[in-house]
């Protein structure tokens, strides 16, 4: 079977369950995504944070938007038209944050009940350089 197919589906099914145990939070990956950016990376503008996290500025806008509204992000951004906002996580977010990396852990204990640690050292290896050489391919 195909390397490729295997993880995409097992990525799918990942995400798939992860945004249901999120659903109780009320944020789904998307958002856990941009907390974590922010989180170690305080002050990072949305073009910024979009390209971070693969998404288009206004995905990002969007997302951002609703952890504003849930006073989980705020904004901080200079007087006049045009200037750059820099975001930055309250504790609400750090919470929420918080909570989402359970629901990961949570994740990692199947996976880890299935794979040696052998196999989950190799994969950890793997990884950075598979994106390496999927980003030289081009594409979103």
């Amino acid at each position: 079977m195909s390397p490729s197919f295997l993880v995409m589906a097992l990525g799918r099914r990942l995400r798939d369950i992860a945004e249901e145990h999120l659903r109780t939070t009320g944020i789904a990956v998307r958002h856990l995504s941009a907390l974590g950016h922010l989180s170690r990376d305080p002050g990072l503008s949305y073009s910024e944070l979009a390209r971070r996290a693969g998404l288009t500025p206004q995905s990002m806008q969007a997302t951002l938007r609703s952890l504003e509204q849930i006073g989980a992000v705020h904004r901080e951004t200079d007087a006049g038209r045009g200037r750059t906002a820099r975001l930055f996580v309250t504790d609400i977010g750090r919470e929420l944050l918080r909570s989402g990396r359970s629901v990961y852990a949570e994740l990692d204990v199947v996976v880890r009940e299935h794979l040696s640690e052998t196999a989950v050292a190799e994969l950890s290896q793997a990884f950075p350089a598979l994106t390496r050489a999927l980003d030289d391919m081009g594409g979103p």
